[in-house]
């Protein structure tokens, strides 16, 4: 290489670099702190070596909150709404892409146009409706008004749209209809459209709050970026409590880490096809 493109190359490695520790740091702490007692996480919160591991955070956040309650809530409802909107979004994705129906084109715009609304103006109607129906602060509440989402039936229908029509003839000649065709040519086809959705759903129920705060009251029905909020707000009592806090949000990280990087090859692969495709 010539000396100004090897200096090029070294100046673009090191910026991303810098930035790469910009974004990592507080997660490093993050787990620092964690592992810290509490005088120690109080003298000296940046520093991301603890002067002695200690698991006494951690043992407090099972035995003197009701973290394991947040914890069986989140996985109940992510998993529901995870596969609601696969199953869902998947079907009116395939519905908008292949079927002819009055109005198709409108209701698709309008799906385009959700995707601009802010999630915070709706929530006093997601309130006044959950309200009206006589569900709020149940889990229904907290899982019938995520069901199913614009991004996901977009998601979908782009995909759909690029798998040629050609592949369902056979079935449809011999007497499939529109959702056996669905169901068992299309969909197996749409493996890497499908866990990108899968791990898209799944992220963003697990993360949801807003929707928390309009839907339920009864804390023993918080999941857990609701209980979180809970005890960032003080509820625990005086003092900092970084070991706690920090430990709590590191636990909840956790599963959609595991998620992100057990389908992370599918999710690329998924994105790419669809960026070639597009």
């Amino acid at each position: 290489m010539r000396p100004r493109a090897l200096v090029n190359t070294f100046v673009g490695y090191a910026i991303l670099v810098f930035f790469a520790l910009v974004f990592l740091y507080p997660f490093v702490i993050q787990i620092g702190n964690s592992f810290k007692t509490e005088s120690d996480a109080a003298a000296s919160p940046l520093s991301p070596i603890p002067d002695s591991v200690s698991l006494d955070g951690f043992e407090r956040i099972f035995e003197g909150t009701s973290f394991p309650i947040w914890l069986g809530n989140s996985v109940l409802v992510a998993v529901v709404i995870t596969a609601g909107r696969v199953l869902l979004d998947s079907m009116a994705g395939y519905a908008l892409a292949r079927l002819r129906f009055p109005g198709r084109q409108a209701i698709f715009a309008s799906i385009i146009a959700l995707l601009a609304v802010p999630g915070v103006v709706l929530l006093i109607p997601k309130f006044l409706v959950l309200n009206q129906l006589g569900i709020y602060d149940s889990y229904t509440a907290l899982i019938l008004p995520l069901i199913a989402d614009a991004a996901g039936v977009f998601i979908m229908k782009q995909f759909f749209e690029s798998v040629p029509v050609s592949i369902e003839e056979a079935a449809r000649i011999d007497g499939a209809g529109v959702f056996r065709r669905y169901w068992s040519v299309v969909l197996p086809m749409a493996r890497p459209a499908l866990i990108t959705l899968t791990i898209l759903s799944f992220q963003g129920s697990w993360n949801e709050f807003t929707h928390t705060l309009v839907a339920v009251q009864n804390p023993n029905l918080f999941t857990l970026p609701r209980g979180l909020a809970d005890l960032v707000s003080g509820s625990l009592g005086s003092g900092t409590q970084y070991p706690l806090k920090l430990g709590a949000a590191l636990l909840a990280t956790i599963p959609v880490a595991i998620i992100f990087v057990v389908f992370q090859r599918y999710f690329v692969r998924g994105a790419t096809e669809g960026a070639d495709k597009g």
